[in-house]
């Protein structure tokens, strides 16, 4: 039977943690081993290791302290702890620069293929442009060839045909004929080949086509050859010709003393001194 005393003790609780769960600090080897009622450790009333104690082969139990517990993966980092550094904050810089670099040069060559595109493209129509009008140029006189027999009522027959065709082709390539009695007269295009004076007109004006003019868009292959009126009086001569009638004049007048006349005294051509 046991003793009163031992039934008196009643159970006995010692706590063997190391790490105190109240402040988080390490206890001494005196403190761990004692335990809450005051007795040395390893008695008989010793408590037994909790749920969260572990035991180890060498007999005492390992406790796990919720504070003592590793971080989580994805957690956040507790002080201390290496985190992004200085360095970290230079690559970064580093490879934002290199990026900004390479944007810029994308972007600079992409500049300059479009350009390169625009270029090739202007060069290609004005090539084409200059091919085209150099074999319509050739084929003017051909057409002004079928403008004559058209006028003289020789376009006939077969030769019709061939003209027609001919002239459908030129305006399917673009060249265009102009010039038309009664037109402005623009220098830029129309070529003054004859000029009058006229009371109908109250411009510079085309009065007659003697050849039409050729262009391929706005491009002039030949201008029109005109005869321009401007208005006045037809009676009045003009400022050109009377000086160069003056001359004529004057070199007959010259003439004329030179030989005598009958009433000067002078003898007259072909005629007997006595």
């Amino acid at each position: 039977m046991k003793s009163p005393e031992e039934e008196g003790t009643g159970p006995v609780i010692r706590d063997r943690r190391r790490v105190d769960p109240v402040t988080g600090k390490v206890r001494d080897a005196g403190q761990s081993g004692a335990g809450q009622s005051g007795q040395p450790p390893g008695g008989p009333g010793a408590a037994r290791p909790g749920r969260h104690s572990v035991s180890k082969p060498g007999g005492a139990p390992e406790t796990h302290d919720r504070g003592s517990q590793p971080a989580a993966a994805g957690s956040p980092a507790t002080p201390g702890v290496a985190g992004d550094g200085p360095r970290d904050g230079q690559e970064t810089a580093a490879a934002l620069a290199r990026l900004a670099e390479r944007t810029a040069d994308l972007q600079r060559l992409q500049a300059e293929y479009a350009n390169y595109r625009k270029r090739v493209e202007r060069d290609r129509t004005a090539v084409r442009e200059h091919a085209l009008a150099s074999v319509l140029g050739e084929l003017l006189p051909i057409l002004d060839d079928i403008g004559r027999a058209r006028e003289h009522g020789e376009l006939t027959g077969g030769f019709k045909s061939v003209a027609e065709s001919l002239e459908s082709a030129t305006a399917k390539l673009g060249l265009t004929s102009y010039g038309d009695n009664g037109d402005p007269f623009d220098p830029n295009l129309h070529e003054a080949l004859m000029h009058s004076y006229s009371a109908d007109v109250t411009e510079p004006t085309c009065v007659r086509i003697l050849q039409p003019g050729y262009k391929v868009g706005a491009r002039i292959l030949r201008p029109a050859r005109v005869a321009v009126a401007e208005p006045g009086d037809p009676a009045e001569p003009d400022p050109d010709d009377l000086a160069d009638g003056g001359a004529v004049d004057a070199s007959a007048a010259s003439a004329t003393d030179a030989e005598g006349s009958p009433g000067d005294g002078g003898a007259a051509p072909g005629s007997d001194p006595d």
